[in-house]
């Protein structure tokens, strides 16, 4: 699974660098003749963050009886490894900010973070679990879910969608869309920035459904703290919230009274600490408050039983169907994003973008990479004798035909007006020649049938390959050598096939 992982990274997106102010956090932490003076004349270069670690050491998050004044006296309260947690949350959601616009909303994102985060030290503090770690954890167990987003913000929706419609759990779709799901990738990523192991592994755990006593005890309180974040944004807060009552009952001998009194709190902390964060809190509103709406609306409601059953079926089968229409719905958008509307093939958007990945990659393994681009010869000609809506036909025909006479892994787009152009990975150049020759003789022998009339065309193919064992080829390098081939072809007598 790390190499997955590992290629996921090097193919798709650069590794998110951690602020520096982070960085030089963590390593005063694994140096340990550093003392409290090292980590805070690093915090204390951002008057900033100094301020906002001084509001947190006053909140209620530590309850503390008398106000902090200074570093060197909230250290002395709440400890150095505390001091540092609170810098690091600080910093890295301040550096994650800047996200493309898309289907992540960034601020319930942060949202659910930071109560999660909230949740899982006030967890601990209720239950006597002592992990200095815990507040970092919940902030960023979910962090993997941001990288996924920004290696691929406009398939993210697909991944909501297809969680949506089939009922499963985020990390089951990023599975079967990946091979690993965002704790993973969380773990990769925070092992790799140099936070400690144990938190790592806690992280990775934490959704795991197994039982507390084979299990890490802090993950398993991480996996309650994100269900009492979901609780004040989400769905389901009733379900969610028996899920919770019975888990701490069960489990940590807590009394409903106790779990009750405890959700309450974990939603004013994270008010407070959310706007510390400059985050909008949203509406947090008291567990008794959203059970007492709850009953409210069902008091409402005056059905009956079986009437309450046919009306919540029939909703959801109609919420089941506007999903699937939602579904395609967003499927076409990012397809008509991709797509050249006159012919069907792939634009010049995403011909470059795909070029781009595919040259990464065979560069990075040395396999051979070849790229044809074609041009119709004659073409105005077509235009001035039959008019544009013959040279459209002309268009299509010659990209369906293309189509046909290609191989799967070959990605055929419209490169512009006339042309058009051939990705072809794994392929050397004599496989090129050879495939350029067969979609040449192809399209020789197509008659395009416009009105009463057979329209012959032919094409002129420059190709440009490299195997990268001893030279390396950039996009525009391909693109160079392939148009200086197909202006030979043309130059040439047209109809042929030049290298």
């Amino acid at each position: 699974m790390t190499t997955k992982i590992e290629e996921f990274f090097n193919e798709d997106i650069k590794l998110p660098s951690p602020p520096g102010v982070a960085l030089k956090i963590l390593e005063a932490v694994r140096q340990e003749e550093n003392s409290f003076d090292d980590i805070a004349k690093i915090i204390m270069v951002d008057p900033a963050l100094t301020a906002r670690i001084l509001k947190v050491a006053n909140s209620s998050l530590f309850g503390l009886p008398n106000p902090v004044a200074s570093l060197s006296q909230a250290t002395s309260l709440i400890g150095t490894n505390a001091l540092k947690n609170v810098a690091l949350s600080f910093v890295i959601v301040q550096g994650f900010q800047e996200v493309p616009e898309g289907s992540l909303d960034l601020t319930l994102f942060w949202q659910r973070s930071i109560i999660t985060a909230v949740a899982a030290e006030t967890l601990a503090g209720a239950v006597g679990e002592k992990d200095s770690d815990i507040f970092v954890s919940g902030l960023l167990q979910d962090i993997g879910t941001l990288v996924l987003y920004l290696a691929e913000p406009d398939s993210f929706a697909a991944l909501l969608d297809e969680q949506r419609i089939g009922n499963i759990t985020a990390c089951e779709v990023e599975k079967k869309r990946y091979g690993f799901d965002h704790t993973d990738v969380s773990y990769y990523l925070l092992t790799t920035w140099g936070f400690p192991e144990e938190m790592c592994k806690t992280i990775r755990r934490h959704h795991s459904e197994v039982k507390k006593d084979i299990c890490c005890e802090s993950a398993a309180l991480l996996g309650i703290a994100s269900k009492i974040a979901t609780i004040y944004h989400g769905m389901n807060a009733a379900a969610l919230s028996t899920d919770v009552h019975c888990t701490l009952e069960a489990s940590y001998n807590l009394s409903p009274e106790q779990v009750t009194e405890l959700i309450d709190i974990v939603g004013g902390k994270s008010r407070e600490i959310l706007e510390l964060f400059t985050i909008d809190p949203g509406e947090i509103k008291p567990l008794s408050q959203i059970m007492q709406e709850a009953n409210e609306e069902l008091g409402r409601l005056n059905l009956s039983y079986a009437q309450v059953v046919l009306e919540l079926k029939q909703s959801k089968l109609n919420a089941d169907k506007l999903a699937l229409e939602l579904k395609l719905a967003n499927d076409r958008l990012r397809d008509l994003a991709y797509r050249d509307a006159l012919t069907g093939l792939f634009n010049h958007r995403y011909f470059k973008d795909i070029m781009e990945s595919e040259l990464e990659r065979a560069a990075r393994y040395q396999h051979p990479f070849s790229l044809i681009l074609i041009d119709i010869d004659f073409f105005k000609k077509v235009n001035d004798t039959f008019g544009h809506h013959a040279g459209d036909q002309v268009l299509r025909e010659v990209a369906d035909t293309l189509v046909k006479l290609l191989r799967s892994c070959d990605i055929v787009a419209r490169y512009g007006g006339e042309e058009f152009a051939i990705i072809l990975p794994e392929t050397t150049g004599c496989s090129a020649r050879i495939l350029s020759q067969r979609v040449r003789r192809g399209i020789e022998q197509l008659g395009v049938h416009y009105d009463t009339h057979t329209i012959q065309v032919t094409i002129s193919c420059g190709i440009a390959s490299c195997d990268f064992t001893n030279t390396k080829m950039t996009l525009e390098d391909f693109i160079k050598q392939s148009d200086q081939a197909l202006y030979r072809a043309k130059g040439n007598g047209r109809n042929r096939v030049e290298m």
